[in-house]
């Protein structure tokens, strides 16, 4: 019987390159030459600090340019609603969503349910198993996933025959 895990992660390579991609626009670019803008990966969490708040949000914009130049989803990112002024400084959190949440799941497994689809889906931790009697039946559910708003990315996994 066909199956496949529906999850939600994001390529850590392709954001380190994103960020390093950022910090190269930063540098090259003429309106922020002279200015304090630091720019830090670690666990998933970008730290973007600068000498103003509207440089922040710049600095959000470009690196979601970059990341969806890598083709990383920038629906992934949670960004803070306030940049946080500490000394001279704003820093502003970026942090990437890495598997479904609880809810998030639920949501999908009612929208499989409701779509009237001959599968079965199960949450299995931070991942959602598919499970049906046709290859058709489980590109619908992927489809049926791409398209849904729920404010993540989804990804195909262990797609078996």
């Amino acid at each position: 019987m066909p199956s496949m895990d529906v999850i939600s992660e994001i390529d850590e390579e392709e954001l380190r390159n994103a960020v390093e991609n950022t910090r190269r626009e930063v540098s090259s670019r003429f309106d922020l030459r002279g200015k304090e803008i630091d720019i830090d990966l670690k666990d998933n969490v970008v730290n973007l600090k600068a000498e103003d708040d509207f440089i922040c949000k710049q600095l959000v914009d470009m690196l979601r340019m970059q990341l969806t130049k890598r083709n990383v989803d920038p629906s992934a990112m949670e960004v803070d609603d306030k940049a946080v002024h500490s000394g001279k400084t704003f820093s502003l959190k970026v942090s990437f969503k890495q598997g479904i949440d609880t809810l998030v799941a639920k949501k999908l497994v009612k929208a499989i349910k409701d779509s009237k689809l001959k599968v079965q889906s199960a949450i299995q931790g931070d991942k959602v198993r598919v499970t049906g009697k046709k290859r058709d039946d489980l590109q619908a559910v992927m489809r049926l996933a791409k398209e849904s708003e729920l404010g993540q990315p989804f990804q195909f996994d262990n797609f078996k025959d």
